[in-house]
């Protein structure tokens, strides 16, 4: 499967954006999906997963609450939608899929990676 992301920007503190990740190639369903960040300087970190039929997500404990994973199966697209965003949310961010079920919270677990798109917070 290959995964386009796109969604990213410049946005002020408190501000909102949200990411898209285009998938094509093999069956949507058959992926568990991630997102994850590298903010600069640091290494890659979990943000939010999502199960094959959507009905399950989990989260990082420094974005609950203020962003929410989603995927349209029947558009190929993953989401996430970021509120409230705060500086330390400034990273470069990637969609991946895994082939497994359940969930995947490290970068170990997913077989396929889009590009990144970058957020930059501004205080």
């Amino acid at each position: 499967v290959q995964l386009q992301a796109s969604g990213g920007g410049l946005v002020q503190a408190g501000g909102s954006l949200r990411l898209s990740c285009a998938a094509s190639g093999r069956t949507f369903t058959h992926y568990g999906l991630g997102w994850f960040r590298l903010p600069p300087g640091k290494e890659r970190e979990f943000v939010a997963a999502i199960t094959r039929s959507g009905g399950l997500t989990n989260y990082a404990d420094s974005v609950k609450g203020r962003f929410t994973i989603s995927r349209d199966n029947a558009k190929n697209t993953l989401y996430l939608q970021m509120n409230d965003l705060k500086p330390d949310d400034t990273a470069d961010y990637y969609c991946a899929a895994r082939s497994y079920s359940g969930f995947g919270l490290t970068p170990q677990e997913y077989n396929y990676w889009g590009q990144g798109t970058l957020v930059t917070v501004s205080s």
